[in-house]
């Protein structure tokens, strides 16, 4: 087997274990490492999506696959120019003020990076000005992806979101998710996108940042 689809169904699979060995033996079989993470890694972690997407696999499956990526690509990092590993944008990521859930945030992490994005990550309990400020710091932010779990948080995330967007900073996409969310509620609030899950939040970002 060649070692580009080793190194694909590694990641597919979520063989953490092996992805260090196979993707060390790939470069130092003159693999292109932009090539390794472009077409293996996230190329990998697209099929993951869809079959998540698809209920093949579950949440476990998901996380265990993109920390198999977050591996390989620390072996990667090192021959990556700046460029290369943030090819696809920076995303600003948070649960919205009052809320303290972060599994699900956590997970839109690790799909967005998977997909090529960088992301900084807020945290929980997001204030509006750590947002905004946030977003000034980063003028070539492409994506601000707002989550929360509780209907009772709700608010929160409209007024996140109406706060963004009349802060008159621009050049990037708000998306929001979460439990509660629907594509009714974001349309409501002026969200650029929604996504459901994790696995098509990254299909989202791409869309939107394409």
């Amino acid at each position: 087997m060649a070692k580009m689809e080793e190194i694909f169904q590694a990641v597919e699979n979520g063989k953490v274990k092996i992805i260090a060995e196979l993707v060390e033996s790939g470069l130092a079989e003159g693999l292109d490492p932009l090539q390794i993470l472009n077409e293996a890694m996230i190329g990998a972690m697209g099929v993951v999506g869809t079959k998540f997407q698809n209920s093949e696999i579950f949440v476990p499956e998901m996380l265990i696959a993109a920390k198999t990526m977050k591996k390989g690509v620390e072996i990667l990092k090192p021959k990556l120019g700046a460029s290369a590993t943030t090819s696809r944008g920076l995303c600003i990521i948070g649960t919205v003020y009052g809320d303290l859930h972060d599994i699900g945030k956590n997970l839109v992490t690790l799909m967005i990076e998977s997909a090529g994005f960088e992301v900084i990550d807020l945290g929980v309990d997001v204030a509006i000005e750590t947002f905004i400020n946030t977003i000034k710091e980063h003028p070539d932010v492409k994506l601000v992806a707002l989550s929360c779990l509780l209907t009772t948080t709700m608010p929160a995330l409209q007024t996140t979101a109406e706060a963004i967007k009349q802060s008159g900073l621009s050049g990037f996409k708000v998306i929001v998710g979460g439990a509660p969310i629907t594509q009714e509620f974001a349309d409501r609030i002026g969200a650029d996108g929604y996504s459901p899950d994790a696995a098509s939040a990254a299909d989202l970002a791409k869309r939107l940042t394409a």
